[in-house]
């Protein structure tokens, strides 16, 4: 709760998400069904557009895949707690329509993604 908090510090109001953690298997056929790519990928975020219900914003979705969360925190010699931050404040950043399709927006993104965790007590991901 505390992570997803930090990363929506800048939203005002109310506001909800959904999150699913999901197998490998769930996740490439999320990955290939919705992204056109095959394998599957770490987290995906499906943002809901202008969706509001009351005093309450739907931001959209987070699939995050558990098993590669592991095994990619292994890889990185990373803590794995650390890693699960990571993810999940990427997925709340792209609802928020941040993206990384270009290097200035990667810039952008990955800045205010490890000001976030740094914020939270993590190392910077991206070093």
């Amino acid at each position: 709760m505390r992570w997803c908090k930090a990363a929506l510090a800048d939203v005002e109001g109310s506001v909800r998400l959904g999150l699913r953690v999901v197998t490998e298997a769930e996740s490439a056929e999320l990955n290939g069904r919705f992204r056109g790519r095959a394998g599957p990928t770490n987290v995906l975020s499906f943002p809901y557009g202008d969706v509001q219900v009351s005093k309450t914003q739907f931001l959209g979705d987070i699939v995050i895949c558990a098993p590669l969360v592991k095994a990619q925190a292994a890889e990185a010699c990373r803590p794995e707690d650390a890693h699960w931050a990571h993810l999940l404040i990427h997925g709340i950043l792209h609802l928020q329509g941040f993206d990384h399709e270009t290097d200035q927006d990667a810039r952008v993104m990955e800045a205010r993604e490890t000001r976030i965790l740094e914020g939270l007590g993590f190392a910077d991901p991206y070093r």
